[in-house]
């Protein structure tokens, strides 16, 4: 579903909205929590997803991930896809730090496998395979990405750990 709360179109981006009977009454006492994800009848999954011409369904990102660049959208999981193909990148997450400027530009945490790689590597690599603007401004070597006990990356901690950088 696009932000004007109409249907996407086969190759465009929106919001995965989904309906049926087994889907939760809202959250127990967050009344207001409810009525940001439960609106007309929809579930809003806060996923971002493109449906090909068959139905199939592909996952971008999380709304609540993306970065927006000077107007322009940015899929953090696309720029991480990228990273991952060095050879020494074990694991990246990719997030959007504040710009004068630009409003975000992207910011990546890498682990990597012995010494970290040069960022002069990472940056024609991102440039070899993604728009300029896509292109991290910034790394920031761990040795292990945060993550919930699920495993998930806790991309609210990364958010706190890069407070102290300058991008702009």
């Amino acid at each position: 579903m696009l932000e004007d709360g109409t249907e996407a179109r086969a190759g465009e981006i929106g919001e995965v909205t989904v309906q049926g009977d087994t889907l939760m009454a809202g959250y127990w006492n967050r009344p207001e929590a409810t009525a940001a994800t439960l609106r007309d009848g929809w579930l809003h999954t806060g996923d971002l997803g493109r449906m090909d011409a068959k139905g199939y369904l592909t996952l971008v990102d999380r709304s609540k991930d993306m970065i927006i660049s000077g107007g322009s959208n940015i899929y953090p999981r696309e720029i991480e896809e990228i990273l991952l193909t060095h050879p020494q990148v074990v694991e990246c997450a990719v997030i959007g730090l504040a710009h004068p400027e630009w409003g975000e530009v992207p910011f990546a945490f890498i682990v990597a496998e012995g010494a970290p790689p040069d960022t002069g590597e990472l940056d024609a690599l991102c440039l070899d395979n993604l728009a300029r603007y896509k292109r991290p401004r910034g790394y920031r070597f761990l040795k292990d990405l945060p993550k919930s006990a699920y495993g998930k990356i806790l991309k609210t901690e990364l958010r706190q750990l890069a407070g102290d950088v300058d991008v702009g």
